[in-house]
């Protein structure tokens, strides 16, 4: 699913709204890719009318897996991307994290920030395959691998240079001198990602999202004018809920979009690899994830980084995702100063 919002400044977003007795409620209809290179024809014209050359400017909501591969050859037609992306999973290894350490999901921003890391150098590849690095199913062998790379011994450091393995190395340690000190949680390595527990040692170690993301983004490398955004920038665990048409209540990311009977260590996203919903999804939003009271609704506020983007960029691009626990997630912080920016409500 990719949909597209255009928009040639100063003129307002263009958005299409449909609603039928099959779909109740209404959605946001734009042009498909014919579009987004009409609006990027558009704004390298009005860069070559005003003397410049700049590429076209995009702000894309997508899911951290699905569009991944299209980033590959976005880059090649422009680095001006803000990438939006939600902080809700609650599957695989960054639901161990969460379980254990708390704090939002990272598993999704890291995955979009090695694909926008530098290849150019020797270096910036083996940084690349040392972050993108997964540990071994088996949670004897996982451990031991862990120890390895922790410790600096691993065949994994080969390529990087002291400087870039000393950086690295210590957010590691912090991470893994932070699951030491939750005695009572055992932390299960099965499946890990290296590059989302440097992660979470560098949100950890700052109290911030944004830095942890800042730090990653010069570690990789990454374009100065490609952005990484969370949706909602928090330190906090979040939490994402569904209600059915039915009544149902369905809390955690994962059970909306991968339900199972208990934890998996691997979530498999073919989208026949579980059954369905027991009836369709009505609406989806954010729940508490602390206090008696797991089931209250709350309302977190959006990222304002994600909101200036909104206002400035040539071109919004709803990506490929998931439509209820990726893109949507996405949305419900940003709706209403969404559709305030673009005049669609006054």
């Amino acid at each position: 699913m990719a949909l597209l919002a255009t928009a040639t400044p100063p003129c307002g977003l263009l958005l299409t709204a449909r609603a039928s007795a099959s779909s109740p409620g209404c959605f946001l209809r734009a042009p498909r890719s014919r579009a987004l290179r009409r609006a990027m024809a558009a704004s390298g014209a009005d860069a070559a009318a005003s003397g410049g050359s700049a590429p076209p400017s995009l702000l894309v909501f997508s899911g951290g897996t699905a569009f991944n591969g299209v980033v590959e050859e976005l880059k090649k037609v422009t680095t001006r991307v803000a990438h939006v992306l939600p902080v809700s999973d609650d599957g695989g290894s960054t639901a161990e994290i969460v379980r254990v350490l708390g704090g939002p999901a990272v598993g999704d921003i890291r995955s979009r920030c090695l694909r926008l890391s530098d290849e150019s150098t020797s270096e910036a590849l083996s940084v690349r395959t040392l972050l993108g690095h997964r540990l071994p199913l088996d949670p004897s062998e996982a451990k031991l691998e862990w120890y390895q790379i922790v410790e600096g011994e691993h065949a994994l450091w080969d390529g990087v240079s002291q400087p870039y393995r000393e950086t690295i190395r210590a957010f590691l340690v912090y991470f893994h001198n932070e699951i030491l000190r939750r005695s009572a949680e055992m932390f299960c390595f099965t499946n890990g990602s290296i590059g989302n527990f440097f992660f979470a040692g560098a949100r950890i170690f700052f109290q911030s999202l944004d830095a942890a993301i800042f730090l990653f983004s010069r570690v990789s490398q990454i374009p100065a004018e490609s952005l990484v955004l969370p949706v909602i920038s928090t330190n906090d665990r979040l939490t994402l809920g569904c209600e059915l048409w039915d009544g149902t209540i369905i809390r955690g990311q994962n059970e909306i979009s991968h339900p199972s009977h208990g934890r998996k260590e691997v979530v498999n996203k073919d989208c026949n690899s579980c059954s369905a919903l027991p009836s369709r999804i009505k609406r989806v939003f954010y729940m508490s994830s602390e206090g008696s009271n797991l089931l209250h609704e709350v309302f977190p506020e959006a990222n304002r980084t994600v909101l200036e983007q909104l206002s400035k960029v040539d071109c919004i691009v709803y990506a490929m995702g998931s439509l209820f626990t990726s893109v949507c997630p996405s949305l419900v912080p940003c709706c209403f100063v969404f559709l305030f920016v673009h005049n669609c409500i006054t």
